[in-house]
Formats: C-alpha cells, sequence, structure tokens
C-alpha cells in the first residue's frame, strides 16, 4: 500500500461529532491499516464539495443535500459511508422573537442561514404556506447562527438540535433563562419528507481517488469504522481521549454536544438507499436536481455486515425525539435499539 498521506477535509473546525475521525487518528487506527491521514479544516465550509472534486483534498465530510449539489454542479464526489445519521435539522428560535409553530409566523423575520442551500429551502417553504421569499429577509451567517441569535442579529436561523440548539440552551442557563425558551421548526416535518436525512454528515470521496485507491478507502473505513465502535461502545472514554488529543474540544458546551450527538452517529457507516430516494426527490423538488440525476453514493468499500433497515423511520424519529428531550435534561449516553435482523 502506498504511504502517501491521504488527505481529509472536515466540514468545519474540530467539532464533538466528528470524534470518531480524530480518534481514529489519535489512537492509531490508521497506522494499523498501513496508512496515513492528514486531517484539515476549512476555512470557510461552502467550499469542501469544491475542494474534494478538485482534487486538492482526497477526502472529507459534507452534509447529503450538498453532496448531491456537487455532483449536479459536476464536482465529482460520491459518498462512502455515513457520520450522522438524520440530525434534527430546522430553524431554531428563541420565543421572545414572535415566532411560533406556524411558518408564518416567519413573516417580517430575519432569518439565517449557512450557505445556499438553507436559503433555498426556506424560499421553498414560502410556496407551501402562502408567503413568498420576499416576506423574510435572507441573513447568510455561516456557522455563526447561534451567535447571530445571542446578538439579535436575526430573529431565528438554521441549525442542527445537537449543536446550534445546544449552544442556545447553555446560553439561556447562563442567564438564568429557561432552556425551554428554544424552538425549532423541523424542515422535515414541513417539507413533508418523512426523514431529516437531507442534512446526514458523510465520508465524500474525490471520484478519481476512490477509482485509483480503492485499497486505501476501504483502510480508512476500516479505522473510523473501528473507532466509531469505540465511540459507541465506551462514550466516556472515547471523550476523553477526544478531548486529551483535542484539548480545544474540553469545555461544558462542547461535552453537551457530544452526549447529543451520541446518538445520531451511524453505527455501521451505510448510506441508506431509502434516504437517498427521499433526498433526491427533495433536491429536484427544490429544482437543484435534474429529473434524471443518480445519486452518487457507494457502499462497497463497507466490509462488514450492515444493519438492516428499519421498518419504521417515521416511529424512529418520534421515539428520537423523546430521547434527545431525555438526553437535553438529564445528560448522558443514549441510542435507539438497532433494527431487528429479517
Amino acid at each position: 500500500m502506498s504511504t502517501d498521506k491521504i488527505t481529509f477535509l472536515t466540514n468545519w473546525h474540530a467539532t464533538p461529532y466528528h470524534a470518531p475521525l480524530y480518534l481514529a487518528q489519535s489512537k492509531g487506527f490508521f497506522t494499523a491499516e498501513g496508512i496515513k491521514v492528514a486531517l484539515l479544516e476549512p476555512n470557510d465550509p461552502s467550499d469542501v464539495t469544491e475542494i474534494i472534486g478538485s482534487g486538492s483534498v482526497n477526502m472529507g465530510f459534507k452534509a447529503m443535500i450538498h453532496t448531491l449539489a456537487a455532483k449536479a454542479r459536476n464536482f465529482p464526489v460520491t459518498s462512502i459511508g455515513s457520520l450522522l445519521d438524520e440530525p434534527f435539522t430546522g430553524v431554531v428560535y428563541l420565543k421572545e422573537s414572535g415566532i411560533t409553530t406556524d411558518f408564518r409566523s416567519l413573516q417580517g423575520k430575519r432569518i439565517g442561514y449557512v450557505g445556499e442551500f438553507g436559503k433555498i429551502q426556506i424560499d421553498e417553504l414560502t410556496s407551501h404556506y402562502g408567503l413568498t421569499p420576499e416576506d423574510y429577509t435572507a441573513v447568510r451567517c455561516g456557522m455563526n447562527v447561534s451567535k447571530a441569535i445571542k446578538n439579535g442579529e436575526i430573529d431565528a436561523g438554521i441549525g442542527l438540535e445537537n449543536v446550534q440548539m445546544v449552544e442556545l440552551e447553555e446560553w439561556l442557563e447562563s442567564q438564568g433563562r429557561p432552556k425551554s425558551d428554544v424552538q425549532m421548526l423541523r424542515i422535515d416535518e414541513l417539507a413533508e419528507l418523512g426523514c431529516c436525512c437531507f442534512c446526514s454528515i458523510l465520508y465524500i470521496s474525490n471520484d478519481d481517488f476512490l477509482a485509483q485507491h480503492p485499497d486505501q478507502v476501504r483502510a480508512f473505513l476500516r479505522a473510523v469504522k473501528r473507532a466509531t465502535d469505540f465511540v459507541l461502545s465506551e462514550p466516556e472514554a472515547a471523550w476523553a481521549e477526544y478531548v486529551d488529543f483535542k484539548p480545544v474540544m474540553g469545555t461544558p458546551l462542547n461535552r453537551k454536544i457530544f452526549e447529543r450527538s451520541y446518538a445520531y452517529l451511524s453505527s455501521d457507516l451505510q448510506n441508506v438507499k431509502r434516504d437517498w430516494t427521499k433526498v433526491t426527490k427533495y433536491g429536484q423538488r427544490l429544482g437543484v436536481l435534474g429529473a434524471d440525476f443518480v445519486p452518487n453514493y457507494t457502499n462497497a468499500h463497507l466490509e462488514w455486515v450492515l444493519d438492516e433497515t428499519s421498518e419504521d423511520p417515521i416511529g424512529d424519529q418520534k421515539r428520537m425525539v423523546e430521547l434527545q428531550c431525555d438526553v437535553a435534561c438529564r445528560g448522558g449516553f443514549q441510542r435507539l435499539p438497532r433494527p431487528a435482523a429479517a
């Protein structure tokens, strides 16, 4: 096997849910597989698919909707596995903003978004609720949605339940205010998607690298699968080792983000066909994918037995809401049971 380093670009600076990647490095799992991996962090998360597609970097992390859109823009990238499955994603707001569970309450509000697809999603939703894109003010915030809400620069913003909501809950608590004052309008429910999979975080690869170095890709995935197994079986020890390797992680806030991300970590790394089908149709509905678009994912490099697909994904979503509420209240590490084998 080549000793050339594999380059891997994360979707943002080191984040608690990146633990399997960094632990594969710190615990020597990459070395044990005979590969060297350079872990890189972007200055702008919007650049990740373009950088990987250009071949400047071999692999990286990106959300499913962005991975699909990258192919539509002729960036040659493919998902080779999943890191985070279906994290709840939506419009995050504080009760004092005047926003309610009615989407139409966004009229006249300033809504923050990370990248262009956030605006495309909200614009498309307006057509289903008697509004137009001109009925709200879109504010591009990058990864600073929580900060912009705190500073009063926006009334709400698109974020994740396991990241931005946690950041705002901690901020409210520091002010003696109830954590329940932060709420979310889930995009999957507003758009009637039946899953939050459009924001699943994936391991993606440059297509030429994937074709030319399949053995290195398999070795990489074996290493991160081994690290994922460690995180899921021993989360306390895994967190301690992650903080030791990345001291910036060692804050109470990051610990809580790690706890809230634990349930979303993919145990087998598989790309779930049903999810890709749903998000491809959603991308076509948004107008970012063509009618004949073929989704760009593969499970061919995952060498272990993959979990059965759940027969009750909607029920799983409801159970996940309850589970995450319990973790938010009590802390700790909880996951839904794996689907039973057929």
